[in-house]
């Protein structure tokens, strides 16, 4: 059963002693955390991925996508609360930008969840034309492209509320049948439910126990740090990241992390389904996009730790883990048009640390199409690598984050863009972006999906198309001194999201048609959208979800001499 909070007038939630899993948050608490006052803002400097974009060469200048009020003026002067319907903007204001931007800002701002008054986070979908399941919850990987988009707008009330409220939700025991999870689980999603009889509130909080497949939510936590710190870049505001709450919040993400086992690598082991892909797919093991998220969460916790005593332990774990992590990823995830001829060409069954062939890979286990997808120049971070097993397959969101993070070399981030160019008809196609490449068929679809209905070849995450999945793609084009894929691709999705009214994915080998059992009105297809516009239009937004390089992890480390053929 689900975890749930009482809210009544008071301001005091009641405990619900009869579920499996309860938690309650005390609304004075929540108040007192958000009416604690402001860190004054103080004049920031500029990073170094914000001083390399003012060099880029974009066919527009950066300027203000949206003028706010207070400091200037606001795009909407007055919302209405998703339960009471939604005002039409009074006023709205944007630069040469195109006319469905309108549109998206007035379909985010109905997907507003408010708790007690306050708005928490965004619903998943807003589509009253097909059942509900979960997508009129607020999931927390959904809500952050809609952070970013309320941030870039200046707009962080409803982003700073949301990390305490699922702050909050961490900190109560989480148990799964007689299992407990870890005190730093962060949860999947929450839901408010409204009793107007008895004139309260109740959030209900999923941990992973309502979930396909009962899989606890890995990426959840690392999401939750990340927008901690796009919050904290955006606002200047280091007072919410420097609570004790949030240092310890964040400081129970890692230890769950960092925790001893008999692991012999430092990636991170997880089940399938524990991510945005939460279904079977065969990403069971150490995926890339948890990989990615992980190093990047690992690099953002560094920057919001506080230097007492815990900070620092916490801090010289992470440091020793991350220099590890860069090494292993770099060298064993990468693939390049050599080093899939070197694996190629590998023996097997090899003893002793001179082996070259360390995770004894079977050569003759290399798929016919990854020999035509890997162009002469390109290269990309593989789905997987684990003894005797790697998976060949694109995983978009994985790669782009490897990018944003800096867990990427510069000249592999150049490869990976050299990658999309060259093989955009199969990765962009008529609406971006796939999600993974290629889809899985027939037998293999049947024996890894477990013949999964919803996963069917070229259909949601088995080779679908994501429109959020653009946003990412944006930040990582700029980052990379490539603007121009993004400008393309932005104006690909134009012809078709609003049209469509905002589905969650598409499907066929182009993204052609409209996913079989995509909802419309997709809250993150709508809020990723608007990101990518915002960044393209001010690439200094960018500084908020993107890192820069470490020099200290020595990106240029070279393969010891037991790699080498």
């Amino acid at each position: 059963m689900s975890p749930t909070f009482d809210g009544g007038q008071n301001g005091n939630l009641k405990r619900n002693d009869s579920a499996a899993s309860i938690f309650e948050i005390g609304e004075s608490d929540l108040s007192r955390l958000l009416e604690r006052p402001r860190a004054i803002n103080i004049e920031r400097k500029r990073s170094f991925d914000e001083r390399s974009i003012s060099e880029l060469s974009i066919s527009s200048p950066p300027r203000n996508f949206y003028k706010n009020n207070e400091n200037s003026s606001r795009v909407f002067e007055s919302f209405g609360s998703i339960h009471s319907g939604v005002s039409t903007p009074r006023s709205f204001h944007c630069v040469e930008t195109h006319p469905i931007v309108a549109e998206a800002w007035v379909a985010l701002q109905r997907s507003i969840v408010h708790f007690r008054g306050q708005p928490v986070g965004t619903i998943a979908a807003l589509d009253h034309s097909s059942e509900e399941l979960n997508y009129d919850q607020v999931f927390v990987r959904d809500f952050v492209p809609s952070a970013l988009a309320f941030l870039m707008n200046g707009e962080p009330e409803i982003v700073k509320n949301f990390l305490l409220k699922t702050l909050r939700l961490q900190s109560w025991e989480k148990k799964v049948d007689n299992f407990t999870l870890g005190a730093g689980v962060m949860p999947a999603s929450f839901k408010v439910l409204h009793d107007p009889v008895r004139n309260s509130e109740t959030i209900i909080a999923d941990f992973g126990e309502c979930a396909i497949g009962r899989v606890a939510p890995v990426d959840s936590g690392f999401w939750w740090i990340i927008l901690l710190r796009a919050y904290t870049k955006s606002t200047g505001d280091t007072s919410l990241a420097e609570l004790p709450e949030c240092q310890r919040g964040i400081r129970l993400i890692m230890t769950l992390c960092l925790s001893e086992g008999f692991d012999t690598f430092p990636t991170l082991l997880c089940a399938d389904g524990c991510s945005m892909i939460d279904r079977r797919m065969g990403v069971y093991g150490y995926p890339i996009e948890i990989q990615a998220l992980f190093f990047m969460a690992l690099r953002c916790a560094l920057l919001l730790l506080k230097q007492d005593e815990e900070g620092k332990a916490c801090a010289e774990v992470i440091s020793k883990r991350l220099h590890a992590l860069s090494y292993h990823m770099r060298n064993y995830f990468w693939l390049d048009i050599k080093q899939l001829n070197d694996i190629y060409r590998y023996k097997t069954e090899e003893y002793s640390h001179t082996a070259v062939n360390k995770f004894n890979v079977m050569p003759d286990s290399l798929p016919d199409w990854v020999f035509d997808f890997m162009p002469t120049r390109g290269g990309y971070f593989i789905g997987n690598v684990s003894p005797a097993r790697m998976d060949f397959r694109w995983f978009c969101l994985g790669n782009c984050v490897a990018i944003l993070s800096s867990l990427a070399t510069p000249d592999q981030a150049s490869a990976i863009m050299d990658l999309i160019e060259s093989r955009w008809d199969e990765l962009v196609g008529e609406m971006p972006l796939k999600i993974c490449y290629p889809a899985m068929e027939s037998h293999e679809w049947r024996i890894v999906t477990g013949c999964d209905p919803k996963n069917t070849s070229w259909s949601y995450h088995n080779g679908g198309s994501w429109p959020v999945l653009i946003w990412l793609l944006t930040a990582a084009c700029i980052k990379s001194g490539r603007p121009q894929l993004a400008r393309r691709a932005i104006e690909l999705a134009e012809t078709r999201l609003l049209k469509d009214h905002w589905p969650e994915y598409y499907d066929g080998k182009q993204g052609r048609y409209m996913g079989k059992q995509a909802r419309k009105n997709q809250t993150w297809s709508i809020a990723g959208y608007l990101v990518a516009k915002m960044m393209l239009e001010d690439p200094s937004h960018l500084g908020m979800i993107s890192l820069e390089e470490d020099k200290q992890m020595k990106p240029q480390m070279k393969r010891s001499a037991s790699w080498m053929c």
